[in-house]
């Protein structure tokens, strides 16, 4: 498969992914577009590592991961704070963590 194919893969899956963070309100529909967006990310950079055949883009993509699997953790743990106190996870609503 050429590495034009996994572009366009990883074009259309971050597309998906900002759609869903522009349009959706519901805080985890939100978090998952992020996270389709991270994995298009590091599809791209492992598009571009099976090209030049350099490594470097593995560690990244490792990396990315890891951030991935913090950013989850932490904002479903925000999330579910969220609707205990407030009972909805609108994020249009939801203004209590800026005071």
């Amino acid at each position: 498969m050429a590495v034009q194919s996994y572009l366009w893969l990883a074009a259309i899956l971050f597309g998906i992914g900002l759609i869903g963070v522009l349009t959706k309100r519901n805080a985890l529909i939100v978090m998952m577009s992020v996270e389709l967006m991270l994995n298009a990310a590091n599809l791209t950079f492992l598009a571009f590592a099976r090209q030049s055949g350099n490594l470097g883009a593995h560690a990244i993509a490792f990396f990315v991961i890891a951030v991935a699997a913090a950013e989850a953790a932490v904002g479903l743990a925000i999330v579910i704070a969220v609707f205990r106190s407030r009972g909805d996870v609108n994020v249009d609503e939801v203004r209590a963590l800026r005071e």
